[in-house]
């Protein structure tokens, strides 16, 4: 299991701070001293971005090390650091800002997906820069490996129970309630979508909705739900998926465990909001109890929907968990969602779109993506392509017809019509997967998004 161990930083002041080699951050034409200089033209560093030099000291020890930086310095280029670094106690020399940018950058590197391989890696700690809130640092990295941990592991091992167990582990841990239905319960409790889409699945796979609320006593405080899409894997039903289309599909609960790592960071903060996380969790399985292409299945808002493929399920799940975060009459709504491959179409596997109608909701977290450089890109809920989600026989279809083109587009317009309205909502379409490794981003989970989301509340709620 991955780990943001708890002694990744030291504090400035602790004695062995004191033997910490010192990382410096150079350009082609950055200043180092003429011994390094000497060293550096021997073997050829440039400074050149992703370039790394160990400088050695007059005894042949570790001296300190130069990275480059190329003509602009990226902190967030840190990341890579935490494997190209060996096992050691480092010191940052950098603007403060700067340094406590890439100190982050450097424990999100720290992560890697070890629960079926052992191997050995190194083990990069920093002493925490100046104005770092290392408590604070260690809480983010550590959302952020949940969520690619959960993302990264099979889906034997991260079905809906597993989700579940997760989400319970979170709830007792910050003192929150915690509720779930399953099984034929869901249509007795009105979760008809949910039900159709993973009633195909094995008896211990069993779709579920869970949720759970924190400070719900508390009616003074504004409530915000955060909704995630919880498909631990997905065939594509009876419209089946090719080969490799499937291949990584164990990613395609990704938009719950964003939810569930971004309502931990809440709780942990403390933020000044009453929380509702809730994750639909299902698998999308073949059998003679599949729903079918053609079928028109309810909701829990009570609009119709007609299944054009079974393959858009996602939408179909989080219309119910949508519906219900309604209930709660929330001040915002947050979902994150593995939801369409237009998206990746649209904008590549690096920049997510994230849908919303609400200006200064698209601003603050706009704003926030970029102060945090947790990229997210406004796309637009074009109400032109409404039509192409309407259905002869029901409400609405959950596949667009064609000449709409937008899948993305047209999947989020779909998302709003069950989407609170008592708030502001926003939808993430995430694809909360690295598809080339480098070093820092291993190929598998990311999380995407998520510190913009929450670099975004807590401005909002404070701390």
């Amino acid at each position: 299991m991955s780990v943001i161990s708890p002694d990744a930083l030291v504090a400035a002041d602790a004695p062995e701070a004191a033997t910490a080699t010192p990382v410096r951050f150079v350009g082609p034409k950055g200043d180092v001293t003429p011994s390094a200089r000497a060293w550096a033209d021997r073997i050829g560093f440039k400074g050149k971005a992703g370039e790394i030099l160990a400088v050695p000291d007059a005894s042949g020890g570790l001296d300190h090390v130069l990275v480059g930086t190329g003509a602009t310095f990226d902190p967030m280029s840190a990341r890579g650091l935490a494997v190209k670094l060996p096992t050691g106690l480092y010191r940052l020399e950098a603007d403060p800002e700067d340094a406590r940018v890439a100190a982050l950058a450097i424990l999100l590197g720290r992560y890697v997906f070890d629960r079926y391989k052992s191997k050995d890696r190194p083990d990069v700690r920093l002493v925490a820069p100046a104005g770092l809130d290392a408590a604070e640092a260690q809480r983010i990295a550590a959302a952020c490996a949940l969520a690619r941990e959960m993302v990264d592991t099979p889906p034997a091992d991260m079905g809906p129970l597993q989700m579940e167990t997760i989400a319970r582990e979170i709830a007792e841990a910050h003192d929150a309630a915690i509720s779930v239905v399953a099984g034929d319960d869901l249509l007795e409790q009105n979760y008809p979508a949910i039900h159709a889409v993973g009633r195909a699945a094995a008896p211990h796979r069993a779709p579920r909705i869970i949720e759970i609320g924190w400070n719900l006593d508390r009616t003074d405080r504004p409530l915000v739900a955060v909704v995630g899409k919880g498909v631990a894997f997905d065939t594509g039903g009876l419209d089946i998926k090719s080969a490799a289309g499937m291949r990584n599909m164990k990613k395609d609960m990704g938009g719950a465990a964003h939810a569930l790592a971004l309502g931990r960071l809440v709780m942990q903060a403390g933020l000044d909001v009453r929380l509702v996380v809730l994750v639909a969790a299902v698998e999308n399985a073949v059998s003679a109890d599949a729903f079918r292409p053609g079928d028109v299945l309810s909701s829990r808002k009570g609009l119709t929907i007609e299944v054009g493929n079974t393959d858009a399920e996602g939408r179909l799940i989080l219309a119910d968990a949508l519906a219900r975060a309604g209930e709660h009459s929330p001040e915002l709504t947050l979902d994150f969602a593995t939801l369409t491959g237009a998206a990746r179409v649209a904008l590549g596997p690096e920049l997510p779109p994230v849908y919303t109608d609400d200006q200064a909701l698209a601003d603050d977290l706009l704003a926030a993506a970029k102060a945090v450089r947790d990229p997210l890109w406004r796309m637009p809920l074009w109400p032109g392509y409404g039509a192409a989600i309407d259905s002869e026989i029901a409400d609405v279809r959950n596949d667009s017809a064609a000449w709409a083109q937008g899948g993305s587009i047209t999947a989020a317009l779909f998302l709003q019509k069950f989407a609170p309205t008592t708030g502001a909502w926003a939808h993430l379409d995430v694809f909360a997967w690295n598809s080339r490794g480098r070093p820092g981003h291993p190929e598998g989970g990311e999380a995407q998004g998520l510190r913009a989301a929450y670099a975004m509340l807590k401005a909002r709620y404070g701390g």
